[in-house]
């Protein structure tokens, strides 16, 4: 399912991120979150600095971001820790990106409550918007991924596309949101349907007298 990453020559890599440092504003944000830990508990501030360092390099380079080898050893001295113990962070969890992606990281879901509410539409979408897994469209828009399970299944089919998830997805509605991107729009995320909090696609069909036309909590929930 997982394509191998195409990562950069490494000299390559090291002349453009050898000297990353934090912008002013990240700078300060990681001095907010190495506050949170104790004395000693540095380590656990991987995530969110790697973080942090992914969406510095995506500013600099109007992407979604990846993470240079340069740009960890840089996290792992901020924490004063070994490479390898960050880079096994970085490796272990799929929202970090290990080689370079398009302004929109296209990933969509192929487990199975997706492949049966009709995923392989969403990829033939993709696919006929010239998307392929594992590469990045010439133009640098677009990079296709497929991952496992993203945790929406019950609006199944869904991408999460760099920070929003897509749902109810079929070939057109996903078309719809590619080319709203590659327009420059910004589509709304969630339901494309128009569905709230994960309900069954018909409207509530359980505790109705506690629910108002607009979907709403009466009572203690209010």
């Amino acid at each position: 399912m997982a394509e191998a990453p195409q990562i950069p020559d490494e000299a390559e890599t090291r002349a453009r991120w050898g000297a990353f440092a934090w912008t002013e504003e990240n700078q300060k944000k990681t001095n907010e979150i190495l506050g949170r830990y104790p004395k000693g508990r540095e380590q656990s501030a991987s995530l969110p600095l790697l973080d942090l360092a992914q969406r510095q390099v995506g500013a600099e380079t109007q992407t979604q971001g990846w993470l240079p080898v340069p740009v960890i050893e840089f996290v792992a001295r901020v924490i004063g820790q070994p490479y390898m113990r960050v880079y096994e962070v970085a490796t272990f969890y799929t929202m970090f990106n290990m080689a370079p992606v398009g302004r929109y990281h296209v990933q969509v879901c192929g487990t199975t409550p997706c492949l049966l509410g009709g995923s392989d539409d969403v990829l033939a979408a993709c696919k006929n918007r010239g998307l392929v897994k594992g590469a990045t469209t010439p133009d640098g828009l677009f990079t296709l991924t497929e991952v496992e399970c993203l945790g929406t299944c019950a609006n199944a089919p869904m991408v999460q596309i760099n920070d929003d998830n897509f749902e109810d997805l079929d070939y057109d509605r996903t078309t719809a949101i590619l080319e709203a991107l590659a327009a420059g729009q910004s589509p709304t995320p969630g339901s494309t349907i128009g569905r709230k909090s994960s309900e069954p696609a018909g409207g509530p069909v359980a505790l109705k007298a506690m629910v108002d036309e607009n979907h709403d909590y009466r009572g203690e929930w209010a």
